[in-house]
């Protein structure tokens, strides 16, 4: 089975002066010598570089104290989260799901091998307690694949120890720098191989596919919204491997790119050829609700468990705490497989690979050629109307099962209208980030009005159940009528807020 170790390190181009003395720096008082090792890394990528194109490595290594495979992900400039497998001779079953989005069918086969000599120093306090660990690479890389060659340099790596604070390696970095060490112009070992021994007159591969998922400065509506719907098909694709891992909020915030993507070619729909934009719009329907099976529940599970914690005792009657838990976690254990099931078929595989063929081969109309300041505000302001028009049906509406109604049809069309006004905020600027702000707040008052009619129906279903047992209801009821008041406040606030909302609106 694979585990997960946060990588933070910054990494320098070295001569033959090596490391520079470290000591007093960040509280470093020793610089342990902990001898050389010789490291043996075979790296693995589709034969187009996919996984280098967007900073992903896979290697199977041998040498030094860890040993096997691992597979680094990019979380932020110097920072990767490394999962690490069992040495095998074949790439291990949980490295591959976690790159199918990435790969699909493509084959992984070795590209590049880099042995390394290091020389390791530990930086250390006076209690002795590891800060950094410092080492100096004697690297000699070797093409696998076509006619490249060899290469050979040497890097200083430095690596925040576990748990440590990353403005301990600001401050290395500063005395590195006035050693004049500078920082290294490659991200990665793998991407200066590929570099370095590619063959003459060429690039690498996974460098001309990084500027291939490049796009270029948009120009026209249909570059403007393209570069947005691209976006999304990134943030879907690098969410994949943490959905999988069941990083928190990773779900949600796979949902919300489905729900933007599908968005922006709803509301930009005179752009594209509609039989096969309408097409993908329902694939991206059917992937958001996949993912959302049960996440609604666990939602609406931690609203209702904070609301019964912030109850005194004497008003809790009954073993409400173990019903609610009972309830939450009732399919909560099927929903995981789930979930992973969808990400594996074939059926969300395929919707990658249109996604990207949208992207790559575009089915233009004519109106995509035009000016953004025109077709794009165009398609805002056609939002903008729609959902003014629900917002005045659900302020007008009386309260009750109407307005609960149409308060949650008025919902969904804000996050469209916000979604739209977000994408075309780089062709429009101003006027467009401020509506998405504005219908962000509109969306974030109208939901908590939907997460408390939602409450309410499982709170009568959680009191049925409990009274057919022969349990006190009072408690459901109460944090029923909470709920209920916190329905009526959100109406009351709603005309205010629509009235600050509807001066940002594209008339």
């Amino acid at each position: 089975m694979a585990d997960t170790k946060r990588e933070i390190e910054r990494k320098y181009e070295s001569d033959e002066s090596g490391l520079p003395d470290l000591t007093g720096v960040g509280g470093v008082t020793g610089v342990l010598d902990k001898g050389v090792v010789e490291l043996d890394a075979t790296y693995y990528d589709t034969p187009d570089e996919r996984l280098a194109a967007t900073g992903v490595t896979l290697r199977r290594r041998t040498g030094g104290s860890d040993a096997g495979w691992h597979l680094k992900l990019p979380v932020a400039p110097g920072v990767r989260d490394e999962i690490r497998a069992p040495l095998s001779d074949t790439v291990p079953d949980d490295l591959i799901a976690l790159l199918r989005s990435r790969v699909r069918d493509a084959e992984l086969r070795p590209v590049v091998r880099l042995r390394s000599v290091r020389d390791v120093r530990h930086l250390v306090d006076a209690d002795g307690r590891l800060l950094a660990e410092a080492s100096v690479d004697a690297v000699t890389a070797e093409r696998l694949t076509g006619e490249g060659g060899l290469a050979q340099w040497t890097e200083i790596e430095v690596e925040l120890a576990d748990g440590g604070d990353p403005a301990f390696l600001d401050l290395v970095d500063k005395r590195l720098r006035k050693a004049d060490v500078r920082p290294s112009k490659a991200p990665s070992k793998l991407a200066r191989a590929l570099t370095e021994t590619a063959p003459k007159g060429t690039a690498a591969k996974g460098k001309k596919g990084q500027r291939r998922r490049e796009a270029a400065q948009p120009v026209t509506a249909g570059d403007h919204v393209l570069a947005y719907v691209r976006a999304q098909r990134d943030v879907i694709v690098e969410l994949d491997p943490a959905v999988r891992r069941d990083v928190e909020d990773s779900v949600h915030q796979m949902r919300v790119a489905t729900r933007r993507t599908r968005s922006a070619l709803r509301a930009y729909r005179s752009l594209f050829d509609r039989a096969v934009t309408e097409s993908i719009g329902a694939e991206l329907k059917w992937l958001a609700g996949e993912l959302g099976v049960d996440r609604d529940r666990e939602v609406l599970a931690e609203r209702l468990t904070a609301d019964l914690d912030a109850l005194e005792d004497t008003l809790v009657h009954g073993p409400v705490a173990d019903r609610l838990h009972a309830w939450s976690e009732g399919r909560r254990g099927g929903s995981r497989p789930h979930v992973i099931g969808i990400l594996d078929s074939v059926r969300y595989l395929a919707l990658l690979d249109t996604l990207d063929a949208l992207i790559t081969d575009p089915p233009l109309r004519k109106a995509a050629g035009g000016k953004p300041s025109k077709v794009i505000a165009k398609a805002v302001r056609k939002e903008s109307r729609r959902v003014s028009g629900l917002i005045e049906q659900a302020i007008d509406t009386p309260p009750g099962q109407d307005r609960d109604v149409a308060v949650h049809e008025a919902r969904k069309k804000a996050k469209r209208t916000r979604y739209t006004a977000e994408a075309a905020t780089p062709a429009l600027g101003h006027p467009a980030a401020a509506l998405t702000k504005a219908m962000k707040s509109l969306t974030q008052l109208l939901g908590d009005h939907q997460d408390s009619v939602m409450a309410r129906l499982a709170l009568r279903e959680l009191s049925a159940v409990a009274h057919a047992a022969g349990e006190d209801t009072f408690t459901y009821g109460l944090l029923y009528g909470r709920e209920e008041q916190r329905a009526a406040a959100v109406e009351a606030e709603l005309p205010r807020v629509w009235k600050k909302a509807r001066s940002r609106m594209f008339v």
